[in-house]
């Protein structure tokens, strides 16, 4: 079993490679500004290179940035403390300042990394299931739609499911979003809510991934206060925070 500190390493340099700047730099004093490119072994779902990337492990502040920005965002991660790089009031003054490049924040989530001190593998009144990729092919509904992603389904690789006799009542399961990183997400039908499923799912898939060798990861709105509270209660912690600039069009598109 991979120790905490193991999982934290993995954790930075994966998130080295998205940011295209060292491991290390997440743990120096100084904000850091790094210049964005594609690189083959970041997590899947990013389409790099990126206008600005802010990434901070708690001690500061790494921007992955396009050239043209950089003096942009040097100024506002230079002004104001690395916590409130990441809120609103300060939020606005780094969305204006992009709005002339028809550029806008986009993207703004918590990432949560297991406590393999208290991660937590309990049973709940349902029967529990280990599922694999081809056990997914009908399961692509909006019932399950935080737990699996209909536009990569080549990357949900592992679930745990609970039953209610042969009726899938609640869902965990995972996308290998890169080599040594799987995201989990999870759903639980209403009817089932409250009732310790998600984090009965969630708990048992996480130690299922690390029996592959896998690091875990968990990701929400920092609003999202459901989704936070599942995270602990399995056994996560607080690990990093990210946000992402993109193009206004695209950030329209989303508010439809």
């Amino acid at each position: 079993m991979m120790t905490n500190e193991e999982i934290l390493r993995i954790a930075m340099e994966q998130s080295a490679v998205d940011a295209n700047c060292l491991a290390e730099d997440f743990v120096k004093t100084e904000n850091k500004i790094v210049y964005s490119k594609e690189r083959p072994d970041a997590r899947r779902y990013l389409e790099l290179p990126l206008a600005c990337h802010l990434v901070s492990y708690g001690t500061n502040i790494v921007a992955s940035v396009g050239k043209e920005y950089e003096g942009l965002v040097r100024h506002y991660i230079e002004k104001y403390p690395v916590e409130h790089c990441f809120e609103t009031p300060n939020l606005y003054v780094l969305n204006d300042a992009f709005a002339k490049y028809d550029l806008r924040v986009c993207f703004m989530a918590e990432y949560f990394l297991p406590d393999v001190r208290v991660l937590r593998k309990e049973y709940c009144s349902y029967k529990i299931r280990i599922l694999e990729n081809q056990d997914f092919q009908n399961l692509y509904t909006s019932e399950w739609s935080n737990a699996l992603c209909g536009d990569r389904r080549e990357l949900d690789v592992l679930g745990v499911g609970a039953y209610e006799d042969e009726r899938l009542i609640g869902l965990a399961a995972c996308s290998a979003d890169c080599d040594k990183m799987w995201q989990i997400g999870v759903d639980v039908l209403p009817e089932f809510r409250r009732q310790g499923v998600a984090s009965t799912l969630t708990g048992h898939l996480a130690w299922e991934i690390l029996r592959r060798g896998k690091v875990p990861f968990y990701c929400c709105a920092w609003s999202n206060i459901k989704s936070a509270r599942n995270a602990i209660r399995s056994g996560f912690r607080p690990a990093w925070v990210e946000l992402t600039v993109k193009p206004t069009a695209f950030v329209e598109k989303m508010n439809l």
